[in-house]
């Protein structure tokens, strides 16, 4: 077994703890513990070989025993207990808004419900409406949920589709007369989710590189198999795509293989214009005569047009700011210094206070804020105002050990209540540095309802940010039904930045209302919303996601020298 398989077996022990009512401590130790088995950059057998596995954050005794278990045998008695208790299909039903841990044991115990099917079928025929505190609407919004679910299950989230496309792009690179490969569509243009993964590559003989591509083992079914282009489904459920071209055609294939559509279509529409024809191979005048492209630049120069960034080809201006010399100088990974929204173990990160900072200062940051959960967040351990005056002083002693080689905030990621109240009182909020509002309740309320929340949160004078604003979780759950022009509006009026959350399972704001927020003058802010430092490595998604809004460096946050962000924040506070 490797670390991503034993996270995936922790993760399961926790969701069946969950269902099972254990306490929250318990369930978060193995929630921790896959967190850290999935960041884990040391050797997990040379680890567990030297009795070393409780280095490993999160890991105590008992973990590091059920872990060296399941490296020595396979197989873990304590989770093949719970399994015999619980059944383990109950687990896919936490991922339908609605049905959480005691409705998914209701569901089980009352109505024989073991799988995602039998839940919708029972939701089909009136069954569940007619269990203890389950009315009619709520059988509903459950089937509604369920619905939902299944339309977004078709499409991989960015991050899953990265890990497997970059181990395809590496085992192409390695074939045989590959000269060069590149991943692809909607990968390449870092959309926050993907149909399928696309595949180009570059060689003089592109048969045998398509042989090995449709004869290799992971490969189900073969759907197409052609000189240029195939195409398969992975055991995994997963469809790839490959072309391949000789060298000297290769740039006018990874412009036809990045997308999207309407971009493609654009640029063809300019080629028929002047007689041409354009297709993945290249330029074909009306006598047949070829203009080949070894590279995308030279592709866009023959048009009189500047390189275009992938992250910009979605037809949404970008030839027009091209042919005008207007196109943005995109925000780079590099440009990053701060990071306004973490976790320490005060509420429901994985490490003390001066080790996210260690971790922050590593990576190149100079500002780190720590905003862990405000007190309602039960589940999250959220902090009281008691607990955030205390979370001050080991805050003061951190800085201190740390000089001036970052600086650190104190803030808190303040609930908005689904009663429609802020979670902390504004004696508590002025104390803090800077101030986050976010949602994690009432998701599924009426737009009018979920909206007045939203705007009662950036109306306070005391909140600075507002984090993954719509609460969406890609795959999972969908975000709030807020009425974004609202939003909009007030977050510029009152001057109150909004966050594209750098997460994979959230990039919230979307790359649409991020380019519509900047637009209106809205600060931006990027973060990671980490809760271990290998949180913060996922900065880049966060990043492309900016760039797909066309944001530059300016209109960021996290961008600025510390001193204007202090005085920026400084100037918010109301007087």
């Amino acid at each position: 077994m490797d670390q991503y398989q034993l996270a995936e077996i922790f993760d399961r022990i926790s969701a069946l703890l969950e269902i099972k009512g254990e306490v929250v401590y318990k369930r978060l130790a193995y929630k921790r513990a896959a967190d850290s088995l999935r960041d884990l950059n040391a050797d997990l057998q040379q680890l567990h070989a030297e009795n070393r596995l409780e280095e490993i954050p999160g890991v105590g005794k008992a973990i590091a025993e059920k872990i060296a278990e399941l490296l020595d045998t396979g197989h873990l008695r304590f989770l093949e207990k719970l399994e015999a208790e619980i059944p383990p299909s109950l687990v896919e039903l936490l991922s339908i808004p609605e049905v959480g841990p005691k409705k998914a044991l209701l569901f089980y115990k009352e109505a024989g419900v073991t799988s995602l099917a039998e839940l919708e079928a029972a939701a089909r025929e009136g069954k569940l409406s007619q269990l203890p505190g389950i009315g009619p609407r709520t059988e509903a919004r459950i089937l509604a949920n369920i619905e939902a679910h299944t339309r977004r299950s078709v499409r991989m989230p960015l991050r899953e589709a990265r890990i497997a496309g970059e181990r395809w792009l590496r085992w192409l690179r390695g074939l045989p007369g590959v000269q060069q490969a590149d991943l692809a569509g909607s990968i390449r243009r870092w959309r926050s989710t993907i149909g399928d993964i696309d595949l180009v590559a570059a060689s003089a003989d592109p048969k045998p590189v398509m042989e090995a591509f449709v004869n290799h083992p992971e490969v189900k079914l073969v759907n197409d198999h052609g000189e240029y282009k195939s195409s398969v489904l992975l055991n995994s459920g997963i469809s790839v795509q490959l072309w391949v071209q000789p060298p000297e055609r290769y740039g006018t294939l990874l412009f036809h293989g990045t997308g999207s559509k309407d971009h493609n279509v654009r640029l063809r529409e300019l080629a028929q214009q002047r007689g041409l024809s354009l297709s993945e191979r290249g330029l074909v005048d009306k006598e047949g005569r070829e203009q080949l492209f070894a590279d995308e630049e030279q592709l866009y120069k023959a048009f009189d047009l500047p390189w275009i960034p992938p992250e910009l080809r979605e037809n949404r201006g970008e030839f027009e700011a091209a042919r005008n010399g207007r196109l943005p100088e995109l925000i780079r990974l590099e440009d990053l210094t701060a990071e306004l929204h973490s976790h320490s173990n005060w509420s429901d990160g994985s490490l003390p206070i001066l080790k996210m900072a260690q971790a922050a200062r590593e990576r190149g940051l100079r500002v780190l804020a720590i905003t862990d959960h405000s007190q309602s967040l039960g589940v999250a351990n959220g902090l009281s105002p008691e607990r955030l005056r205390a979370q001050r002083k080991e805050i003061d002693a951190a800085q201190a050990e740390l000089g001036d080689s970052i600086l650190l905030l104190q803030g808190v990621e303040m609930e908005i209540r689904a009663d429609g109240m802020l979670d902390l009182d504004d004696d508590t909020l002025a104390g803090l540095d800077i101030v986050i509002a976010s949602l994690h309740v009432g998701l599924r309320q009426p737009r009018e309802e979920v909206t007045r929340r939203m705007l009662t949160a950036i109306r306070n004078p005391h909140v600075d940010l507002i984090a993954h604003p719509s609460g969406r979780l890609l795959g999972r759950r969908d975000g709030a039904d807020l009425d974004w022009d609202a939003v909009l509006a007030a977050a510029k009026e009152h001057g109150v930045a909004l966050e594209i959350n750098a997460h994979p399972d959230r990039l919230d704001l979307d790359d649409i209302y991020a380019h519509r927020a900047a637009e209106m003058g809205i600060p931006i802010a990027i973060n990671t919303d980490a809760h271990s430092p290998a949180d913060m490595d996922l900065r880049e998604y966060g990043v492309y996601i900016a760039r797909r809004a066309w944001l530059g460096p300016a209109q960021v946050i996290n961008t600025w020298p510390a001193e204007r962000l202090l005085r920026w924040l400084r100037e918010r506070q109301p007087s």
